[in-house]
């Protein structure tokens, strides 16, 4: 009788970790050409390890905090905690001005859903909110990023 020895027993293929992730095999693919992942080789197919997955899943939650590859490699390499915090730093305040903007256009909504006039545009709440964005000072801060024609 044979004995069938399965090496890697502990490892993924890429199609397991997509599947686990909900990815396309081909982002796993890009993300290892881009220097963020350096899966094992068993001959010409990869194979991911525990300490892979936690690298994917690193991956994945700094590109929902608004992180670009480049930064995401960057940070993930840094050797140091200042070089490490100064690109998290920078991301920090990017964060907060989009939750900022967030908030505020939760408040328009809230507000609209709440206002009882047929025409917003005639509601004192609606008005109030306009008039913040009629201050000088408001227009830098609350147009950045906006989709407004140039």
């Amino acid at each position: 009788m044979a004995v069938i020895v399965r090496l890697n027993v502990d490892m993924k293929s890429i199609g397991e970790v997509a599947a686990q992730f909900g990815l396309p095999t081909h982002a796993l693919r890009h993300w290892e050409a881009e220097g963020l992942l350096t899966p094992a080789r068993a001959g010409d197919r990869r194979r991911y390890t525990d300490a892979d997955l936690y690298r994917v899943a690193a991956i994945l939650i700094s590109k929902e905090a608004g992180f670009g590859l480049a930064d995401i490699r960057t940070m993930l390499a840094a050797q140091s905690a200042p070089a490490r915090h100064e690109v998290m730093a920078r991301h920090r305040e990017m964060l907060l001005a989009r939750i900022a903007r967030a908030r505020a256009a939760l408040d328009m909504l809230e507000g609209g859903l709440e206002c009882p006039h047929d025409d917003i545009m005639t509601c004192p709440h609606f008005q109030g909110l306009l008039a913040d964005r009629l201050q000088p000072s408001s227009f830098g801060a609350n147009w950045q990023g906006a989709n407004v024609p140039q």
